[in-house]
C-alpha cells in the first residue's frame, strides 16, 4: 500500500454535524472543587438536563436549540458533568438523571443527536455530543475493571475512581475507520447491511483492532467485508460518534486495479456494489437508494466524491 496522504483542506467536507463546538472544555478546572462550586452557583451558568441520550429542544424562528436552564432552576438530583466555558465566561454543565425533568413548556420536546444533531448550532451540537458520551460512559462503568469494587465520579465527570484500589478510569473512545473506496473508473464502493431499511447504502466501516494502525484497518476491513484490495488511502476528517463511544476516522481510498471483484462476507454486509455518479443519482431520484444519514461522516465522504451535496429529495 502507498504511504498515507491527506486530502487538501480546501477539498475536505466543510460541515460535519457532530464535529463542531463553541465551548472551551476548560479541563484545568475539572479538579478544582471550589471553582466548580462557584461556577455552578453563578447566575449566568447554564445547565443541560440529559437522560438516555436525550435532552429538551425547542424549534424557533432561528432553528432548533437546546433548552438550557439556570443552575437554580435545574433539578437538585443527578450527576453533574462540567462541559466548559464560552468566550463570555459562561459555564456549562450537563445534569444526567434517570429521566428528564417535567415538561418545561408547551414547545419543549425531548430529542437525541440522530434527530437534531445537524439542526443545532455549533455550541449546542458540541454540548450535546459531549454530554451524551459522558452519560453513557458513566452508566456502564460503575465498577472497577481492576478489582471489581464500585467506582465514583471525579474530575467533574471526566474520571471514575475506584473506592477500593483508587485506580482511575477515563472515558473510553473506540477508534473506527470509515472509508469511501473508488476504482479505476471512479465508481464508489457502497454496501448495505441486512437490518438496514430497504434501499439504504453507505460506505464501509469497522473498528481498529489492537496493535493495528488506522491505515491497516482500512485495508483489512474493506477486504474482509467486500473482498476488495485497497491500494492507498487518504485521510479526510474525523467525527465523534457517541452511539455509544466511537470516533469515526474518515478516509478516501483507491482500489487496486486487479482487486476490484466484490465478495461480501455475508455477516457484516449483505450486499456491496460499485456505483457511478449517474447510477447513484438515478437511484436516489427514483427513491430506490437511500444515502447515509445527514449527521454521519459517511454522507460527507460520498458528497466529497460526488462533487456536490446530494439531492435534497434524498435527505432523510
Amino acid at each position: 500500500m502507498e504511504q498515507l496522504s491527506t486530502v487538501p483542506e480546501t477539498e475536505r467536507p466543510l460541515h460535519l454535524a457532530l464535529a463542531r463546538a463553541g465551548v472551551d472544555r476548560a479541563a484545568q478546572h475539572r479538579f478544582d472543587e471550589p471553582w466548580l462550586a462557584a461556577a455552578w452557583s453563578h447566575p449566568t451558568t447554564k445547565v443541560l438536563p440529559i437522560s438516555g441520550g436525550e435532552a429538551f429542544v425547542v424549534d424557533t424562528g432561528q432553528g432548533t436549540e437546546l433548552v438550557l436552564l439556570p443552575s437554580f432552576e435545574a433539578p437538585q438530583s443527578g450527576d453533574r458533568y462540567f462541559l466548559g466555558t464560552d468566550e463570555d465566561g459562561v459555564s456549562y454543565f450537563a445534569l444526567a438523571g434517570e429521566s428528564l425533568p417535567g415538561r418545561l413548556d408547551g414547545d419543549a420536546r425531548p430529542a437525541g443527536l440522530r434527530e437534531v444533531g445537524a439542526l443545532l448550532s455549533d455550541r449546542d451540537s458540541g454540548l450535546l455530543v459531549h454530554a451524551v458520551a459522558l452519560e453513557h460512559w458513566h452508566r456502564l462503568h460503575s465498577f472497577c475493571s481492576r478489582c471489581g469494587h464500585p467506582t465514583e465520579k471525579a474530575g467533574a465527570g471526566h474520571v471514575r475512581r475506584c473506592t477500593s484500589c483508587a485506580a482511575e478510569h477515563y472515558p473510553r473512545t473506540d477508534p473506527a475507520v470509515i472509508m469511501l473506496i473508488t476504482d479505476e473508473r471512479d465508481r464508489c464502493l457502497l454496501g448495505r447491511q441486512a437490518l438496514w431499511p430497504e434501499g439504504r447504502w453507505s460506505t464501509l466501516a469497522g473498528f481498529v483492532e489492537p496493535g493495528e494502525s488506522i491505515e491497516q484497518a482500512v485495508v483489512r476491513e474493506v477486504h474482509e467485508e467486500a473482498g476488495v484490495r485497497v491500494a492507498d488511502v487518504s485521510y479526510v476528517a474525523s467525527q465523534p460518534w457517541p452511539f455509544p463511544s466511537s470516533l469515526m476516522l474518515g478516509f478516501l481510498g483507491r482500489a487496486h486495479p486487479e482487486g476490484t471483484a466484490i465478495t461480501v462476507d455475508g455477516e457484516e454486509l449483505a450486499e456491496a456494489r460499485w456505483f457511478s455518479r449517474e447510477e447513484l443519482r438515478a437511484g436516489m431520484e427514483a427513491g430506490e437508494i437511500l444515502p447515509p444519514s445527514g449527521i454521519s461522516i459517511a454522507r460527507h465522504l460520498v458528497e466529497l466524491w460526488y462533487g456536490e451535496p446530494l439531492p435534497a429529495a434524498a435527505r432523510w
